[in-house]
């Protein structure tokens, strides 16, 4: 199977699309059927680290989807192309509110900081391998499950 690849603005309602494609192409590439929830919520998971860097950082940049079925892998890669975002000032491992913004003029919980990892673990959990990228010019997340013609 080719490569579906799809790119987003980086809004919380485009997270839901990214879910629904994902699903739609893993059914289709063989991932069984009991597996296809673990791969909407992990890649829902990664989108939304994804958007949020974006809405932060580099708002005008999409996120990009990669979808592949290779050799009895499904694979989705998820980047973002917001480098500060991985790299935030409130130290490694923290997600800070938007540079220079009033956290008490915020939304809850714009200015606390949330462990970097927890998404981490959780897609970890859901996904069979996960390999993770920070580069300068942004993070990418590739999980794969197995495929028809793969195993567990």
């Amino acid at each position: 199977m080719a490569t579906v690849e799809l790119s987003f603005t980086a809004l919380p309602a485009h997270v839901r699309t990214a879910r629904l494609v994902a699903t739609a192409v893993a059914r289709r590439s063989g991932v069984d059927e009991s597996l296809l929830d673990e791969v909407r919520l992990a890649v829902g998971e990664a989108c939304s680290r994804a958007v949020e860097g974006h809405q932060l950082y580099c708002p005008a940049e999409p996120v990009r989807l990669s979808l592949t079925d290779l050799a009895g892998r499904f694979e989705v890669e998820v980047t973002d192309t917001c480098a500060p975002f991985a790299r935030s000032p409130g130290g490694a491992g923290a997600v800070a509110a938007r540079p220079g913004a009033d956290p008490a003029g915020s939304p809850p919980g714009a200015g606390a900081r949330v462990p970097a990892g927890l998404g981490i673990a959780v897609i970890e959990g859901l996904a069979d391998e996960v390999q993770i990228s920070e580069t300068a010019a942004g993070t990418s997340i590739r999980m794969s499950w197995p495929s028809a013609g793969g195993s567990r």
